[in-house]
């Protein structure tokens, strides 16, 4: 029996869920495998965030030509490619062998990370651009569709963090690695096989000076999600987990595993919660009874309120002096607050660089897009080490709390479309 258009579009939509699905659970596994082991093996938070340097520059070149890849060799060979370039990292891993100097492995987690990276942001921009192509057209469903794919991508995320903590404690860096490698490897042909015809399969005219957008709002809106990354991996990438570990561990190897769950833990309920919020976006912003000019003018509003969180979280670690518990149970609840005003701005961010696209270009915008979200994890990533090694926790949520401050500038101006106007 022939699908109907609508019941293909479904169809290709739940399996390229299902492949980012995949890729993120292990993406997030094992961002918390090298934090942790190279913690434990006495990196300072300044090196462990070069670990993730390299990641992060290729996911802002990756993203800028994934566009145009995608243009012009098609969405599923793209998201493909993601996956198995995420194989071939995941293998490269169990090769690390702990004899060598620290400068040589961190060269080579550097480069595997990059790979990582590459591999991330081509099935993230295969996925995200998917969506705008095959959501519905009418009310908030391309608000709604999105939402879904973002936030359980985010919740899948977070269960990999936890994954990625108990393998490091039950199973050790290597087998842990190859173990992933292998189901992964397992999920691409899965997908290979199950994959319904339908999505675009590219274009041989597309050029690369495509990707640079001339939309005042894909430009302000990919430097408001500059910032808001930032912001977010400021704290989130060193500075967090190792104030965490130093106040959880005794030094023991027990207490270190004992640490590493708790640690996991929460990374993982963070992450978790953070895109239960997302997929819920739609509802919390009255989305299907507002405007896209009011969603438009939510993105300040919603930017800086998220501001205060990390503003009084600063003072509180100033004045708490050294760590206590009652600063860490603050720590935990405002994170967690920070969390929930993040995904929604996050989510709404999400649906407005879809909304300002046009469908013949959409690869081009999501993916410039995206680098500048790169750009963000990447500024993010840089002084987080920089920011613990200087001034503790209050230097990273400071930095953070400033860094939000310059996104809900740039998310002030964004304008509706003329059309928009005209009518509003």
């Amino acid at each position: 029996m022939t699908q109907s258009p609508a019941q293909n579009g479904l169809a290709a939509y739940m399996a390229v869920t299902a492949a980012y699905w995949a890729f993120m659970l292990t993406d997030g596994a094992l961002r918390m495998l090298v934090l942790l082991h190279f913690h434990t093996l006495g990196f300072s938070p300044v090196q462990l965030a070069y670990l993730f340097i390299l990641y992060e520059i290729a996911g802002m070149v990756t993203n800028l030509s994934a566009g145009w890849i995608a243009a012009r060799f098609g969405l599923t060979t793209t998201l493909y490619a993601g996956l198995a370039l995420q194989v071939v990292a995941l293998l490269a891993l169990t090769q690390l062998d702990p004899s060598w100097q620290i400068a040589t492995s961190v060269a080579f987690v550097m480069g595997v990370q990059g790979l990582s990276g590459v591999a991330k942001d081509l099935a993230k921009m295969a996925s995200k651009s998917a969506v705008k192509l095959l959501a519905p057209k009418e009310g908030d469903g391309l608000f709604r569709w999105v939402a879904v794919l973002t936030g359980s991508k985010n919740a899948v995320k977070g269960l990999g963090f936890g994954l990625g903590a108990v393998l490091l404690a039950l199973a050790g860096f290597t087998w842990a690695t190859l173990g992933m490698a292998l189901i992964l490897a397992a999920i691409l042909i899965a997908v290979l096989i199950a994959m319904p015809k339908g999505l675009p399969t590219g274009r041989k005219g597309a050029k690369f000076s495509e990707v640079f957008s001339k939309s005042a709002n894909v430009n302000w809106l990919s430097a408001a999600r500059v910032f808001l990354f930032g912001a977010r991996d400021v704290w989130f990438v060193v500075g967090i987990p190792v104030y965490f570990y130093a106040v959880l561990s005794d030094g023991t190897e027990a207490g270190n595993r004992a640490a590493f769950f708790m640690i996991g833990s929460f990374m993982a309920v963070w992450i978790i919660c953070y895109g239960a919020v997302q997929a819920a976006a739609p509802r919390i912003l009255r989305a299907s009874s507002r405007s896209e000019v009011e969603l438009i003018s939510a993105a300040r509003h919603w930017a800086s309120l998220l501001a205060l969180v990390p503003a009084a979280l600063t003072v509180a670690v100033v004045m708490a002096g050294a760590p206590a518990p009652w600063l860490t149970a603050t720590l935990v609840i405002g994170l967690l607050l920070f969390g929930a005003l993040f995904a929604v701005n996050s989510s709404l961010h999400s649906y407005l660089i879809l909304a300002f696209s046009k469908d013949e270009r959409v690869t081009m915008d999501v993916g410039f897009y995206y680098m500048a979200n790169a750009g963000g994890r990447l500024l993010g990533t840089l002084l987080s080490g920089l920011t613990y090694q200087l001034g503790g926790v209050a230097a990273c949520l400071g930095t953070a709390a400033l860094m939000i401050a310059l996104s809900a500038l740039a998310a002030g101006r964004l304008s509706a479309p003329t059309s928009e106007r005209a009518t509003a």
